[in-house]
C-alpha cells in the first residue's frame, strides 16, 4: 500500500517556486527521500540528484562549486548534513540572477544543528518539516486504524509492516542504528551506549516535566550535559520538547519544558511494547496516549513549534497543550477515558489563560459540549472537530 503525501508535495512545490533553496527536514527514514523522488518525477526540466550517503556522489561533490555551478533545473541533495561545507557554495549559487537552478536539500538534523557548521542562507532558504504519517494522510485508507497508528507510530516502514512483530523489529533496528551510526556521523562525540541509555530513560520519562538533575544523577554527569543530550535528540527529530507557558498570573508556574519521544511507535519500542494488550496494561499508557494526540493535534492545526506550549502551576492546575496564534489561545486536554469530566484544573486554565476554546480529546466514541467554550471531542472525530489554524 502506498500513501501519497499530497499536502507535503504541494507545499514543497510551492516553496521551490518562491525560494532558490528549500530544506526538507525530518527524522531519518520518515519519508523525505520518497517525497523528493515524487517532486523530481513531476519536475519539468533538468533534474539532478546527489545522495550524500553514497561514496560516489560524495566524491563528486568534493569540489561543490565546480560540480554544481553548471547544473541547471532541480538539484536534490540528500542527507546534506554529511557535507556542511555545501552551504557556503549554495549561498553563492542562490544569489545568481534568474536562478538557473533550484536546490532541494534533505536533512535529518534541525536548522539550528546544521547552522553550527554552515553559512547562513537567510532570505534564500525555506524550511519544510516532515513527520511520520498523520491522521489526515491515513484516514480513508483500507489499513487505517487509530490504534494501529498509535501503537506502531508514523514511520512508513513501521506503520506499513506486515504484522506487529515486523513493525517492532524495524523500530528496534532503527533505534540501534540511530545511536550507533547516525548520531556519530554528526560528530556529536556522545558514546552510543550513553546516548542509548539516555534515550531509554526518556521513554520512561515520556510526558513529564524535564528534570536535568534527575537525569544528570542517573547518568553520572552534569545537568548541562544531560540537557545537551536532550537537545541533540530534539535536533534530530526523535524527541519533542514542549516549552512551558508562563505569564504574570500571581501564581507559581512551571518553567521547565515537557519532554516526549516524538514518535509513539519509537516510544513503545524503547519500552518493549509489541501489542495493543502490552500497551494498554503498561503504566505509561496514559502518557503515551497524551504524546500521540499532542503530536496529531499540532499537525492537524498546522501549528508552528513557537505556537505550542504546555502550562502548569505548582498548585496542580495544568493544560497539556496551549496553542497561541496572534491574540488567539486554544487549549487542549488529553484524557485516556471514554467519559472525561470537566475538572477544577480545566476551569482554572480556561479562566487564567483566557482561552478562546478548550478542547478535551478523549478515547470514547462521542463528541459533546461540556461547558461554555469547552467541548469533549472523541479522538476518532479529531479531523472533523479540529480545523487548521488560519495562516499568518
Amino acid at each position: 500500500m502506498q500513501i501519497r503525501r499530497t499536502a507535503h508535495l504541494a507545499a514543497i512545490r510551492r516553496l521551490l517556486r518562491d525560494y532558490p533553496v528549500v530544506a526538507l527536514l525530518g527524522a531519518r527514514r520518515v519519508g523525505k527521500s520518497t517525497l523528493a523522488r515524487q517532486v523530481v518525477a513531476g519536475w519539468r526540466g533538468p533534474r539532478t540528484v546527489f545522495d550524500l550517503e553514497d561514496d560516489v556522489d560524495r566524491q563528486k561533490l568534493q569540489d561543490p562549486g565546480l560540480a554544481l555551478r553548471s547544473v541547471t533545473g532541480l538539484v536534490v541533495l540528500d542527507e546534506v548534513q554529511h557535507l556542511p561545507d555545501l552551504f557556503r557554495v549554495l549561498r553563492v549559487l542562490a544569489d545568481r540572477p534568474r536562478h538557473p537552478a533550484r536546490f532541494l536539500v534533505l536533512g535529518s538534523a534541525s536548522p539550528e544543528l546544521l547552522r553550527q557548521t554552515s553559512e547562513s542562507l537567510a532570505g534564500r532558504i525555506a524550511f519544510h518539516h516532515i513527520d511520520g504519517f498523520s491522521l489526515d494522510e491515513l484516514t480513508g485508507h483500507t489499513a487505517f486504524s487509530l490504534d494501529r497508528l498509535w501503537l506502531r507510530g508514523g514511520f512508513p516502514a513501521s506503520y506499513l509492516a506486515r504484522d506487529e512483530a515486523r513493525s517492532l523489529e524495524w523500530r528496534r533496528n532503527f533505534t540501534r542504528t540511530f545511536v550507533e551510526r547516525d548520531i556519530p556521523s554528526l560528530g556529536s562525540g556522545v558514546p552510543a551506549a550513553v546516548l542509548g541509555r539516555f534515550w531509554m530513560m526518556l521513554a520512561h520519562w515520556h510526558g513529564q516535566v524535564w528534570n536535568a538533575s534527575e537525569f544528570g544523577r542517573a547518568l553520572g554527569t552534569s545537568d548541562a550535559t544531560a540537557r545537551r543530550y536532550l537537545d541533540l535528540l530534539a535536533a534530530t527529530f526523535v524527541v519533542r520538547i514542549l516549552r512551558p507557558w508562563y505569564e504574570n498570573l500571581g501564581k507559581r508556574q512551571v518553567k521547565s519544558p515537557k519532554v516526549y519521544i516524538a514518535d509513539s511507535g519509537l516510544a513503545h519500542a524503547l519500552l518493549g511494547l509489541e501489542t495493543r494488550d502490552d500497551l494498554r496494561g503498561h503504566p505509561k499508557v496514559g502518557a503515551s496516549w497524551e504524546g500521540f494526540l499532542v503530536s496529531q493535534i499540532i499537525r492537524r492545526l498546522g501549528a508552528r513549534p513557537d505556537d505550542c506550549y504546555f502550562w502548569g502551576t505548582h498548585q496542580g492546575a495544568e493544560l497539556d497543550l496551549l496553542v497561541v496564534r496572534g491574540r488567539s489561545r486554544f487549549g487542549f486536554e488529553i484524557k485516556r477515558t471514554e467519559a472525561p469530566a470537566f475538572t477544577p484544573s480545566m476551569r482554572i486554565a480556561l479562566a487564567d489563560l483566557k482561552l478562546d476554546e478548550l478542547t478535551v480529546v478523549h478515547a470514547g466514541q462521542e463528541t459533546w459540549p461540556m461547558a461554555d467554550g469547552v467541548q469533549a471531542v472523541a479522538a476518532r472525530h479529531l479531523l472533523e472537530e479540529i480545523q487548521p489554524l488560519a495562516t499568518s
